[in-house]
């Protein structure tokens, strides 16, 4: 009886539009949470844009600084002026090798099959973009591990090896090449072996460990704070300010890593703008179902009462709204959830025509779970303290 008269009070209108904001609003959180657990590592392994907020910089080379090379190292009070700035979180000046090195490998009796000068430099281990093994050195070992540039191979293999008629390498069997590295300065000489153990795709230098080429300069060379490139590393790489800041100060900077730092920013942004959208939504749908259920009882607070008088609690009262709005609910979020799948399906099968990439743990049914466990028992709450305003007489001061 009570479910019949409770029946003749709800509009299906209401409930269809609470529905279908409901889907709307969830549709969107589900698939924007999924979508950013799904591309994060995407863009990882291609762009490595979600750890990149830093970029290395240098000055401008002019005929001017051709004549007066000490012009092109960055001064103490540069330096110190790159840290003042906003939207700078770090400096780091890049450590240089101040002795001669050389690179060779040998066959037989010690004969020179090839040799090669070269330079080194060093950064902290915290801003590299690899993380290799065998990256520690101590004056006890005589062995100098180095990361060189993806792009030197790649010269290699699609320019120098190709018109010499020399073979061409993979970085995993240039990397088992032992070589020896020669340095000398200061009147002395040590020969040291090594081998390539770390490609880097976002430092354009030959890098040892710190801990090595600072040893190396007090031995081999003449310890020096002059600095030609500095890493910065950015609170926001999307800053306005940064290209200006150094296009007025004529510093050379790299572009394309801070292209991809601000991809990185306008992704994440756009995708908690979409968030904040089905927030909003999911926040109207329970407005106008709040509001429909209170325009109902208002409707009907006579019958509503007489029903309390007569025996019912509010709780009893209550469960045929608890169990419509339920069940509403479950068939909005299921449809949802339904709808996600399947969207999430579509852009895996496309990005996985583009990428090489493993699917990531679906996070689908989590989210619709915590959905529909808040909203039943948010309503179920609300519902119950309606109809106890409506039955409890307010009392007067």
């Amino acid at each position: 009886m009570l479910r019949k008269l409770q029946q003749k009070t709800l509009i299906k209108s209401q409930l269809l539009a609470y529905v279908l904001a409901l889907i709307v609003g969830t549709t969107l959180l589900m698939v924007i949470f999924q979508l950013y657990k799904d591309v994060k590592p995407i863009l990882k392994e291609q762009t490595d844009v979600f750890s990149s907020k830093y970029a290395v910089i240098s000055k401008n080379i002019s005929a001017f600084k051709t004549f007066n090379k000490e012009s092109i190292y960055f001064t103490p009070a540069q330096q110190e002026a790159l840290r003042r700035e906003s939207f700078v979180k770090n400096v780091v000046p890049f450590t240089v090798a101040t002795f001669k090195i050389g690179a060779f490998t040998t066959e037989g009796e010690g004969i020179p099959l090839f040799y090669t000068d070269l330079f080194f430099e060093s950064i902290p281990n915290k801003y590299l973009d690899i993380n290799p093994e065998n990256w520690l050195w101590d004056s006890t070992r005589s062995f100098v591990p180095i990361i060189i540039p993806e792009n030197y191979l790649s010269l290699y293999n699609f320019g120098f090896a190709e018109s010499q008629g020399l073979p061409v390498f993979s970085k995993g069997m240039i990397s088992q090449i032992p070589f020896q590295l020669r340095l000398s300065g200061n009147g002395k000489e040590k020969t040291f072996s090594s081998h390539i153990v770390g490609f880097s795709s976002k430092i354009n230098s030959i890098l040892v460990p710190e801990d090595f080429l600072m040893w190396a300069n007090q031995t081999y060379g003449t310890p020096s704070n002059r600095c030609s490139r500095l890493l910065i590393e950015f609170h926001d790489p999307s800053e306005q300010r940064i290209l200006a800041y150094f296009n007025e100060h004529n510093y050379t900077i790299n572009k394309d890593e801070l292209e991809l730092s601000k991809m990185s920013f306008f992704f994440t942004s756009a995708l908690w703008g979409i968030v904040g959208i089905a927030v909003l939504i999911i926040l109207l749908a329970i407005g106008i179902i709040l509001l429909s259920i209170n325009l109902i009882m208002q409707r009907n607070k006579e019958q509503i009462t007489s029903l309390f008088i007569i025996g019912y609690t509010p709780t009893e009262i209550a469960r045929y709204y608890q169990w419509v709005i339920t069940l509403v609910t479950l068939i909005g979020i299921g449809l949802s959830f339904s709808l996600s799948y399947y969207l999430r399906i579509l852009y895996m099968k496309r990005f996985e025509s583009l990428f090489s990439i493993t699917s990531t743990e679906s996070l689908l049914s989590i989210i619709a779970l915590t959905l529909m466990i808040f909203f039943i028992l948010f309503f179920h709450i609300m519902i119950v303290r309606m109809i106890k305003n409506i039955v409890t007489p307010k009392k007067h001061l």
